[in-house]
């Protein structure tokens, strides 16, 4: 049996890893199966390996601002160093080993002894989080820890550092793509190789065939094309810069019998260059100068026209209230008149006096009953 092996920098989500919340292609039933080889608060951790490094090197400072109250948050705002740092390792893929095939089962075990030697392989990465994960599509193992370096010269004497913690185990960093962190993840897969011999698997290392390509390593691979892209983009913007102090900097001599000026030739290839570039920016400038016109006049048109509805509803506005009262008046004008009719009526015919009789004479039997 032969099975592909994948080891690559995770995002580090804890939360995720500890099933504290479940993504999309997390299948919640099976998660009891998961493996939790430790899970421990990344503070505590932080306390424990740099709690008596910090207080001597605080004990040490006669300035306060050079004192570090909380080496975690200091970590976490700095630049140089991260909290901690994530690999995930699996066996085979999603085709060839998923999690409910009898090769799933196996590559469990795989990972599993894997792991157990992982903490006295590295001595200076303290693993704080472990996971074997058997509720997508593929078991495989989420490690988290935070590199350290003893004996510092500089700051703590005990501090994080991934590249120290890495060369302390033997790993020296040279080209690009041979950095401290890859051939540590190199040597990790060869250790994981040894197991799944150990198991009757043989390591299928790949050449450049993308499509059979592990997922995890795909990935991987796809981003560094990525980076490597946008770096040499970068360098290409770098070289079209013009170099201003260079070209202040630029003396012309006088050509014998004649009015030209002469130049050397490194210093007329830089003209010739800047003003190149200069010619592209400008008309670059010009067609974006133009596009901000035409946008400012279509916002001054609109403005426009939002200040005519504006007013076409105060005035649809002034109309309505006017209307309401007149002919709230024309009401109030109309029920006086009926209510002067009623008036007159009611005393032409003298009702009301015989109103008044009758309520007497009702009255009367009310006090004789």
């Amino acid at each position: 049996m032969k099975r592909t092996i994948s080891g690559m920098v995770g995002k580090g989500s804890l939360g995720h890893n500890s099933r504290s919340f479940y993504a999309e292609n997390v299948k919640q039933e099976k998660s009891a199966n998961n493996i939790v080889y430790c899970n421990e608060n990344l503070r505590t951790v932080y306390a424990q390996l740099f709690g008596e490094a910090l207080e001597s090197y605080n004990a040490k400072q006669t300035r306060k601002d050079r004192r570090i109250d909380d080496y975690y948050k200091h970590i976490q705002n700095g630049k140089q160093e991260k909290l901690f740092h994530e690999v995930i390792f699996q066996t085979g893929n999603e085709k060839d080993t998923a999690v409910d095939s009898k090769e799933g089962a196996l590559a469990v075990k795989v990972l599993d002894k894997f792991m157990g030697d992982f903490q006295k392989r590295n001595p200076n990465l303290r693993v704080f989080s472990a996971h074997l994960h058997m509720d997508e599509a593929t078991p495989h193992l989420h490690i988290d820890f935070v590199p350290f370096t003893t004996g510092s010269k500089r700051g703590l004497e005990t501090r994080v550092s991934l590249k120290q913690a890495l060369h302390t185990q033997g790993f020296k960093g040279g080209t690009r793509e041979s950095t401290e962190l890859n051939q540590w993840i190199n040597s990790e897969k060869e250790q994981l190789a040894v197991v799944m011999r150990e198991h009757g698997i043989e390591w299928h290392q790949l050449g450049t065939n993308n499509e059979h390509l592990s997922v995890l390593d795909y990935k991987k691979q796809e981003r560094e094309k990525e980076v490597r892209s946008l770096e040499k983009r970068l360098d290409v913007l770098k070289q079209q810069h013009i170099k201003l102090d260079e070209i202040e900097n630029i003396a012309g001599s006088k050509a014998p019998f004649s009015n030209k000026v002469m130049l050397e030739p490194k210093d007329y290839e830089l003209l010739v260059s800047s003003a190149q570039q200069y010619v592209a920016q400008k008309k670059m400038d010009n067609k974006l100068n133009k596009s901000l016109s035409a946008a400012k006049k279509k916002i001054t048109a609109l403005e426009e026209q939002n200040g005519q509805l504006e007013k076409r509803l105060k005035d649809f506005k002034s109309i309505g209230k006017q209307l309401d009262v007149n002919q709230l008046q024309i009401k109030i004008d109309e029920l006086s008149r009926e209510n002067g009719r009623l008036k007159a009526f009611i005393d032409s015919q003298g009702l009301n006096n015989r109103y008044q009789a009758t309520k007497r004479v009702v009255q009367k039997s009310k006090e004789i009953g």
